[in-house]
């Protein structure tokens, strides 16, 4: 196992379109690397309000090149992308779906730029994130969506991973749900991605839903919290059991990332940060089994 970390943590969609972006992606990269991560998880498809999704083809393939570049420099990889994600979400009438699938596509396109062969992508929620008032039609829109959207995963050779989700009103929230659903679809462009935290959420052990998943766990988003709230918290300041989750993933072979989606905190002293980004970098690496690189 390799370890990463989302971009976000020191590169996110306010700093990608400033004057001297590419110096900034430069300095956040070297410093990902510096810290011992190996990877990289890119989420700057989540939003989609941004100048990114208004480039022509071949802008937008340029400044995709441009920043698979700046990463490989300084030594990291993209081992996963995150597909757009809107909040609250708008998915309730076909147009809504439509731009969405737009938005997914020609975000599976940039992940290809990027080398990347995973995206991490939720479920659509025609109604919301808190109701389900018919299930049997959640399901088949989700069903009409993915199949959709499976074919133009083919096409950039890029696999989906449908990521549980903290909403227990969900048909598809439970990581048994979204793995009967995968299963249900049956395209080898599709496997899941197990949001530890979210399974916190719902009371469910990451390390068991790991080992339930068993081969069809593609990726990993690694946070804890408090058993109530989806906040985002490092390794082992939470409820979950850590050292069970380091367990199932060696128990099931995984031989992919343990990658987080939290970071240190921005408001934090500058004096202060080289001790907590350290300490965090050494978490996502105990988890993996690995001492840090040096």
């Amino acid at each position: 196992m390799l370890t990463g970390i989302q971009s976000g943590a020191y590169f996110n969609d306010k700093d990608a379109y400033l004057p001297g972006w590419e110096l900034s992606l430069s300095q956040a990269s070297d410093r990902i690397a510096a810290l011992g991560y190996s990877c990289m998880d890119y989420q700057n498809f989540v939003h989609t309000d941004t100048e990114l999704f208004d480039y022509s083809p071949a802008k937008f393939a340029s400044r995709l090149e441009t920043e698979k570049r700046i990463i490989r420099n300084a030594g990291l990889s993209v081992s996963q992308t995150h597909g757009p994600w809107r909040w609250p979400p708008r998915d309730s009438d076909a147009s809504e779906r439509a731009e969405r699938l737009e938005k997914m596509t020609r975000s599976l396109e940039g992940t290809r730029f990027l080398d990347c062969r995973y995206m991490a992508v939720h479920p659509i929620m025609p109604y919301g994130p808190g109701d389900n008032p018919d299930p049997e039609r959640f399901l088949q829109l989700n069903l009409e969506f993915f199949s959709r959207l499976v074919q133009q995963a083919a096409k950039y050779e890029v696999t989906l991973c449908l990521e549980n989700m903290p909403f227990p009103a969900l048909t598809l929230a439970r990581p048994q749900e979204i793995l009967d659903f995968v299963r249900i679809l049956d395209s080898p462009w599709m496997r899941v991605c197990l949001d530890t935290g979210h399974c916190a959420v719902l009371g469910l052990s990451a390390a068991d839903e790991a080992r339930r998943l068993g081969d069809s766990l593609a990726i990993l988003h690694v946070h804890d919290n408090d058993g109530r709230s989806d906040l985002h918290w490092a390794p082992y300041a939470g409820v979950t059991d850590w050292e069970d989750f380091s367990r199932a993933l060696r128990q099931i072979g995984f031989n992919g990332v343990v990658s987080l989606e939290t970071d240190h905190r921005a408001e934090m002293p500058a004096s202060a940060k080289d001790n907590p980004e350290q300490g965090l970098a050494a978490l996502a690496a105990r988890i993996a089994g690995i001492g840090l690189h040096t």
